[in-house]
This record gives structure tokens, sequence and C-alpha cells, in this order.
């Protein structure tokens, strides 16, 4: 077997669209998170969802000290918030407010999951954490979710309904 071709991986890869979310938790009342596209709602019994940290975020030690996490998840017209939580060791200033654990959602969000973290499973560059739902919301049903693929948001205009 040749070498392993990481970009046409990648680009293989990005042939799958994906929605956008933030997962996010707060420090000493501080907002903290990251953007993701790794989210899956992995068992319905009992209810468990997983999402994917790269093992370089600086984000995700700091959500995990808490052993909570709240997805939130994108809409269309959020993409400057999904660029926000790109950029790694810097902290989004956006608005946002708890639930009745201290979860934090972000303002403009079509939902949002809260969750217990419960395991975490290491994967390559990757950690696989497993979360345990606690209460979640939809807040914008008829929204359009914000959708990556092939390394852009969108759908681009070949596969655009």
């Amino acid at each position: 077997m040749g070498t392993f071709d990481s970009r046409a991986f990648r680009d293989t890869m990005g042939q799958f669209a994906t929605g956008v979310v933030i997962v996010a938790g707060t420090e000493d009342g501080a907002l903290v998170g990251f953007a993701a596209q790794s989210l899956v709602s992995l068992s319905l019994d009992p209810p468990l969802v997983a999402i994917c940290p790269a093992r370089t975020s600086t984000s995700w030690p700091r959500i995990r000290a808490r052993r909570s996490f709240c997805i939130n998840v994108l809409a269309q017209d959020q993409q400057a918030v999904s660029d926000a939580f790109a950029q790694a060791g810097r902290s989004a200033d956006m608005p946002w407010h708890t639930n009745g654990h201290g979860a934090p959602i972000l303002d403009g969000a079509i939902a949002w999951v809260d969750c217990e973290l419960v395991a975490e499973h290491d994967a390559g560059d990757h950690t696989i954490a497993v979360g345990s739902p606690r209460e979640f919301r939809i807040l914008r049903p008829d929204a359009t979710p914000l959708i990556y693929l092939r390394g852009e948001y969108g759908l681009g205009p070949e596969v655009a309904p």
C-alpha cells in the first residue's frame, strides 16, 4: 500500500454535508466553546449524544472540567457565530443566556441540548465525548440549519435545491 493521502481523504469525507454546532460551556461565568461538525445522536435508550473535539482544542479541557456541555445547533444566518468559535484560543463575544443547569445557550440557535459528560474515548487526533442529555429545546423550528460541505458553508450551486 502506498502513502496515505490525507488531503484526498479529507476531500472525500468533505462530500458528506454536515450541520454546524457550537459546543459550549462556562468557566468562571464566561462563555467557552468551539465550532464542530461532529455531532451524532448516539442512542435513544439510554439517550446519548457524541461530539468529537480535537485533541488540540484549547476549549474542550475547560468545558470538560465542569463535566457538562451544551450543544447549540446553528442556523443558516449564524455563519459569523461559527467563524467566531472556530478561532483557536479565542473566546467568542456574543449574546447568550443559561438554562436551569447553567448551560450556555446562544441567542439565535435553532435548538440546544444540555448534556452531562458520561464518557470519553481516545480516537486518533480527536476525542469521542459522550453526553447524556439533561434538557433540550427547539427554539426556531422553521429556521434552516447552517450546513458545511466541501470545505464551505452552504450547499453550493451544484447541489442547491
